[in-house]
């Protein structure tokens, strides 16, 4: 069956993704300060997730309600045939999105930048 070298490697590599999910866990970002809304890759709008608001966007590719709601964003509603993005849990955290294809929309959340902060992509 099982050999003892293949038993204490089987522990290691659990070791090691159990390490890595922790590392992941906690080093995500904290609590992000505005919500981007893209359309077709161009921005569509940013709002600022301390003040509870409804968004809604109809379009040649349809309709979407996206809310934000105590600090968090959620899509409402959707006309989309899939309902992916309606079922996605809510965000909060800098960096995470929803996404709709088929209306080519992403969601996602940013932490506030300050003018005096240099954007990552500067040198």
């Amino acid at each position: 069956m099982f050999k003892k070298k293949d038993m204490i490697f089987m522990a290691v590599i659990l070791l090691l993704a159990a390490g890595m999910a922790l590392i992941m866990h906690y080093s995500q970002k904290g609590s992000g300060e505005i919500v981007r809304i893209m359309i077709d890759g161009r921005e569509y709008g940013s709002y600022s997730m301390k003040e509870n608001q409804t968004i809604e966007i109809r379009n040649e590719s349809g309709f979407n309600r996206i809310v934000i709601e105590d600090g968090s964003v959620h899509m409402e509603e959707a006309d989309c045939p899939d309902q992916y993005c309606v079922k996605h849990m809510a965000i909060t955290k800098t960096n995470e999105t929803i996404v709709c294809l088929p209306h080519k929309l992403v969601v996602e959340v940013h932490a506030e930048i300050k003018e005096n902060d240099i954007d990552s992509v500067s040198q």
